[in-house]
């Protein structure tokens, strides 16, 4: 079967037209604006006057008549006492060490825990205390026993600390400010 083409639809031709001139515009000058004038402050009214009690009237008195009158001396405080220079506080202060069990014996004290590195900075105050030993930490609310893994002074890993000398020890568990550290005799 033959198919059949569809009649195209024919448009109507426009006439062309001649290219125009393009339209000269003039140029705008931007117009600068003027800086914004402050406005003026509204005028602040003055305060009433606050009006006195109605004081008893009194015979008016003249000033000139009258010598000037001169202030009494006032009586001089006595003396404050000296002061007293108040007594030292121990290094560290702390409730009462708990007791040390059979076998242990004081290393030094808890100044500060890290929470973030679970790292208690101990100061070292009577025995040495070196990597591998066993410590038991006891305060108020902590009591826990570990293996010495890690110490460092002034960040630089040692394997032995001294008496005298401020530690940072790697703890297991919290460890509170003056919590007593004690190492475990075997």
């Amino acid at each position: 079967m033959a198919t059949r083409k569809k009649a195209k639809k024919s448009k109507p031709k426009r006439a062309s037209k001649a290219a125009a001139k393009p339209v000269a515009r003039k140029k705008v000058r931007a117009v600068k604006k003027a800086p914004a004038k402050k406005k003026a402050a509204p005028k602040k009214r003055p305060a009433p006057a606050k009006k006195k009690p109605a004081a008893k009237s009194k015979p008016a008195r003249k000033k000139a008549s009258k010598p000037a009158r001169q202030a009494a001396p006032r009586p001089s405080k006595p003396p404050a006492p000296p002061r007293q220079a108040k007594p030292a506080l121990p290094a560290v202060p702390f409730a009462p060490a708990p007791a040390p069990l059979a076998g242990e014996e004081r290393v030094g004290v808890v100044t500060h825990y890290y929470g973030h590195l679970s790292v208690a900075a101990v100061t070292v105050d009577t025995l040495a205390l070196r990597v591998g030993d066993t410590i038991h930490v006891v305060g108020h609310t902590s009591d826990f026993r570990q293996r010495v893994e890690s110490i460092q002074i002034e960040h630089e890993s040692v394997e032995e600390a001294l008496p005298g000398q401020e530690i940072g020890l790697k703890v297991t568990e919290h460890a509170r400010e003056h919590d007593i550290v004690y190492k475990v005799r075997a």
